[in-house]
């Protein structure tokens, strides 16, 4: 399980921003917040952004949807924020926020370890189909 600082945190900007009238030097984010909406907006706004013309890198290696769900996880936790407010960003805080919504794709190896472990999860069913016959040989 990742830890809680992982999904949130506050990022300091080397190039602060204006926002609402206020000069903005940190934004807070959280990625645990980001909802099924906000990350289709992520999605629809990389596209536009990136002039979409068909297909797509896989979720892995596609850096611009990583820098928008950055972006969400921000706007999650700050609903004064909005994408246009965000795209005046430059430099290093690009990337600073890529790796945001890097780490929000991008499942760690002790998440993984964790989730096949072969334990049913409190949302798994039992199948309630019964199983076929099979021809072991008993011995």
């Amino acid at each position: 399980m990742r830890k809680n600082n992982e999904y949130k945190g506050t990022i300091k900007l080397v190039h602060p921003i204006t926002i609402n009238g206020k000069q903005v030097s940190q934004l807070t984010y959280n990625t645990d917040e980001i909802d099924g909406n906000l990350f289709m907006e992520a999605e629809t706004q990389s596209k536009i952004a990136s002039n979409y013309k068909g297909g797509m890198a896989p979720i892995e290696l596609n850096n611009g949807l990583h820098l928008y769900l950055g972006y969400a996880a921000i706007i999650a936790v700050n609903r004064d924020i909005d994408w246009n407010d965000l795209n005046r960003l430059k430099g290093r805080d690009l990337i600073t926020i890529m790796q945001v919504g890097r780490s929000f794709t991008v499942v760690s190896e002790d998440e993984s370890a964790e989730n096949s472990s072969g334990e049913p999860t409190e949302t798994t069913q039992e199948s309630t189909t019964p199983a076929s016959p099979t021809s072991e040989k008993e011995g």
